[in-house]
């Protein structure tokens, strides 16, 4: 007997996730966080008017969700001022991800991302062939002429920017994000995940010009909608672009449940506007217990602050290790040298009580350990 014959791409790939979430984390320790800091979900929940109408709609679950997602899509693009037709809806940021890379990258296609950037772009890349370019990071932010200059010299297929930034909560004013798109090669298509721009400063967004071919923009309920465990994501781009995720998508792939509670929520400005508010007094918070430490916190504009521990990437896991002893879950960037800070969600107070109290100790077990 054989086994199943794997494709020669598949088959070179490691079996791996870009995250390991923390409920795998808490099973090998045997217990749970007591603050549940670093995957940049919303601690502060959804819209009670999206909680009660995804309880709604559970009554008829036994029924497939709207493949056209028509609801949501005509919602969104009368908020974003565009026409149905520029929107897309998926499986969070990450699905609709996986359908664009699958769309145009082929095995060897170059594509250019920035080293240490959101790593689940760079897992579909991968898992369909193509070639990463990776390229620095520049005073903690991503570089857009560098991305452009390298999308420029290896005729990449894709370019990749988050603004603001995952992991280092950075962000680049409008006119410079315009500025990449216009300098975009021909033949090169803009990937822009906007996943945290409801928490930017005003004029962080280019304006959204919804038939423009060189760029698609990705945002997302997961994060400021406090809906990450629902899977809604949503892409805006020029019409033909796409009409052909329709052609790869998974049609069914939105439940009833996600629609109706994305729906809700895009309606209530005023939990919104309440979210995002607490996340600001979250990132005072944070960086006043950074401050007591003698760490520095860097300027954010995402629901997360990251913290530079002073030291070099062993001396940070050795805090972000600290802390899960001490049952606080957080997370660190991965690259040399952001690899030198951990990064904090922005949390209600109780848990950064928690988090205030772990920190010293992590924080001296980590130096005492370098300084052995």
């Amino acid at each position: 007997m054989t086994g199943p014959r794997f494709t020669d791409l598949v088959a070179c790939l490691p079996a791996t996730v870009p995250f390991v979430g923390p409920e795998t984390q808490e099973r090998a320790r045997g217990r749970p966080f007591r603050a549940r800091l670093g995957a940049n979900e919303s601690l502060f929940g959804p819209s009670p008017r999206a909680v009660a109408a995804m309880q709604e709609a559970a009554r008829e679950a036994w029924k497939y969700g709207d493949s056209t997602n028509h609801d949501l899509r005509e919602a969104l693009a009368a908020d974003l001022g565009v026409a149905p037709e520029n929107v897309m809806i998926g499986e969070g940021i990450d699905g609709l991800l996986g359908y664009l890379v699958r769309m145009l990258v082929e095995p060897g296609d170059p594509v250019v991302t920035s080293a240490g950037a959101y790593p689940t772009f760079n897992y579909h890349v991968a898992g369909f062939g193509g070639a990463l370019q990776m390229v620095p990071f520049a005073d903690d932010h991503e570089d857009p002429d560098a991305l452009i200059d390298r999308a420029r010299a290896v005729g990449a297929k894709l370019v990749y920017l988050s603004n603001p930034n995952n992991p280092m909560g950075s962000w680049h004013p409008a006119a410079r994000v315009q500025a990449m798109i216009e300098a975009v090669p021909e033949g090169t298509l803009m990937v822009l995940d906007e996943a945290y721009i409801e928490f930017a400063p005003e004029g962080t967004a280019p304006p959204i010009d919804p038939h423009d071919p060189r760029v698609i923009r990705f945002r997302t309920f997961s994060k400021a909608h406090g809906l990450a465990g629902a899977r809604v994501g949503y892409a805006i781009g020029a019409a033909p672009l796409i009409a052909a995720f329709d052609k790869v998508r998974n049609h069914f792939g939105m439940c009833r449940i996600s629609q109706a509670g994305a729906l809700a929520s895009l309606g209530d400005r005023a939990w919104l506007a309440q979210v995002c508010a607490q996340v600001a007094a979250a990132h005072d918070r944070i960086e006043a217990i950074a401050r007591d430490n003698g760490l520095v916190a860097l300027p954010s504009a995402t629901n997360f602050v990251t913290v530079d521990c002073g030291g070099d990437g062993a001396l940070a896991r050795a805090v972000l290790a600290g802390l899960a002893e001490r049952d606080v879950f957080v997370r660190m960037p991965g690259v040399a040298p952001m690899n030198r800070c951990i990064r904090i969600s922005a949390g209600p107070e109780d848990q950064l009580d928690v988090l205030a109290a772990a920190l010293p100790e992590a924080l001296a077990a980590a130096r005492d350990a370098a300084a052995r």
